[in-house]
């Protein structure tokens, strides 16, 4: 059995988004040291997705049992092909690296059904790169009662609580972490950049850099109007999002108005920076640590500037960007030290777990 308590971890951590932007991975160093966590970013790159791969991801959720069996074997073994080139890559010793911890792509979310579903097959991925592999850190939570996420919360509070005491990740969805009596809360606020991408999709474009589309746009005051009335925002967390919602009450909404895009970019960004803002006001957060793809959208950022009561904080580009793998890295070694990395508090499990699947070569 791999599991073992030492002090020192060595984990390359993948991540791959609903944002669709790429395999994100990570090699990274976790230091235990009297109950008390550090880490050592070592490298970390982005690896985009083939087109034919996000289009199927795209469709995953209107696929057959069948060929979403297939799809998960196919995203293994393509995380496979790029963690063996990103071993390439940086010249990384394979016999230093303790596990592979896989957060999987998300392609149902429905804690309140009793499931949820990362594809990136563990036992390819393993065998694929002759390393142990620790996935599907979902399940456990939410069989346990809880919304399954987020997750990154624990490495916010033991990893980076010296820079701030709120946390914010504009991925495809936008969540926060913060403590509230000591005890970590965190949930999903809003969309982020799924809505985003896919205006810039019907221009041909993956994505709007730095905001530059949106910031010549004029806000609908109707559209938002109401999107900041959709019923998900009025419900006490823990709480979570998935594409289902998105697909079946955002999106729906955007559609029916015919406005320009610039105009529908401005609004869904006045939108994202109300909502965090209202949260993070709510909850007297004084310092807002924010990562992922939406950080660098400057105009997105001046929004929740504009709304926002405290101070934001924009890290490295390598926290920006690898920040989330880096986490699941960090989940990773908690499972391998025999440690809780899914959070009742967080969750609104029934308790705490050490949740993950592991998976072996031999």
């Amino acid at each position: 059995m791999l599991i073992y308590m030492k002090s020192n971890y060595t984990l390359i951590g993948i991540m791959s988004g609903t944002s669709l932007d790429g395999i994100d991975i990570t090699l990274t160093n976790y230091i235990l040291d009297i109950n008390q966590w550090s880490f050592n970013y070592v490298f970390g790159k982005t690896y985009n997705y083939p087109e034919e791969i996000i289009q199927l991801l795209k469709e995953a959720t209107t696929f057959s049992a069948e060929k979403l069996l297939l799809l998960d074997k196919k995203i293994g073994q393509l995380f496979g092909d790029a963690i063996l080139q990103f071993i390439k890559d940086y010249s990384v010793n394979a016999d230093e690296i303790d596990a592979i911890a896989s957060h999987g792509h998300t392609v149902f979310h429905q804690p309140g059904q009793g499931f949820t579903y990362q594809i990136g097959c563990g036992t390819t991925l393993s065998l694929k790169t002759q390393l142990p592999v620790i996935n599907d850190f979902r399940t456990k939570d939410v069989i346990l009662g809880g919304q399954g996420a987020p997750l990154v919360p624990v490495g916010d509070f033991q990893l980076f609580n010296s820079l701030a005491d709120g946390f914010l990740n504009i991925g495809g969805i936008s969540n926060i972490s913060f403590k509230q009596n000591n005890k970590i809360q965190a949930y999903d606020i809003c969309p982020g950049n799924i809505p985003l991408n896919l205006l810039m999709n019907t221009l041909g474009k993956s994505y709007d850099k730095g905001g530059e589309l949106a910031s010549i746009g004029i806000v609908n005051q109707t559209l938002l109007t109401e999107l900041n009335s959709l019923d998900f925002y009025v419900l006490p967390g823990p709480k979570s999002l998935g594409m289902e919602w998105i697909n079946k009450e955002f999106i729906p909404i955007l559609n029916k108005d015919s406005d320009s895009t610039p105009n529908k970019l401005a609004t869904i960004c006045e939108h994202i920076g109300i909502q965090i803002a209202k949260n993070a006001n709510k909850n007297k957060i004084l310092k807002l640590l924010i990562t992922g793809g939406g950080a660098l959208n400057t105009f997105l950022i001046e929004r929740i500037k504009h709304y926002f009561e405290g101070e934001i904080i924009i890290p490295t580009i390598e926290i920006i960007e690898f920040k989330e793998a880096i986490v699941f890295g960090f989940l990773g070694a908690l499972y391998l030290s025999k440690q809780e990395n899914c959070l009742s508090d967080v969750t609104g499990a029934q308790r705490n777990s050490c949740s993950g699947v592991l998976h072996l070569p031999n």
